[in-house]
């Protein structure tokens, strides 16, 4: 059994921010294979099945998400190894996708919460790049809507995410880093 979860922020308010990146990766993954989000109240999520897959998508606002992702870690018995994050990174420009096996939180909240929550920093990571940032607060810059221009890169941006997480589930992390890692997809 493996874990997919996309981060973000439950929320009409949210829903097109740029913080909810990782939603938006795990939904239109839902969507391309007919899949449909219920609620799970206890796991703290929405959540969905593809074959051995566990798809979620936190209920607990990115600043808690471990809560909800050792819920289902616990819950579906799933080990660490078996897990990818999807999420936002602002270190990285818009249209570029990173594939991770460990590391720090980088500032990130959603992951900071995991890290404490799984007591390690080894899980797998895809960051889907949101900057560069403008000078303006991290926070404010994160739960800002995407420009018009900016969702014409994020469309196909999107497109490549789903393909690198179904290359990552039949291929594993280090193909799919050597595949997608910093490649610049175009509009």
């Amino acid at each position: 059994m493996k874990l997919i979860t996309g981060l973000g922020n439950i929320g009409e308010k949210y829903c097109f921010t740029r913080h909810n990146t990782g939603f938006m990766v795990v939904d239109k993954f839902a969507i391309q294979n007919n899949l449909t989000f219920k609620e799970d109240k206890n796991l703290k999520c929405l959540i969905t099945k593809f074959n051995d897959i566990i798809i979620t998508k936190p209920t607990t606002y990115m600043n808690l998400s471990g809560e909800s992702v050792i819920a289902v870690m616990n819950y579906y018995k799933i080990d660490i190894k078996d897990i990818l994050i999807i999420y936002d990174d602002l270190a990285i420009d818009l249209g570029t996708l990173r594939f991770k096996k460990n590391g720090s939180d980088g500032g990130h909240n959603g992951i900071k919460s995991i890290i404490t929550h799984l007591k390690t920093k080894d899980f797998n990571r895809l960051k889907v790049g949101i900057g560069p940032q403008p000078p303006i607060p991290a926070e404010n810059f994160v739960l800002q809507n995407f420009s018009k221009e900016q969702i014409e890169i994020l469309k196909p941006t999107l497109s490549e995410a789903v393909s690198a997480v179904e290359y990552y589930l039949t291929d594993g992390i280090e193909k799919a880093q050597n595949i997608f890692n910093n490649k610049t997809i175009k509009e």
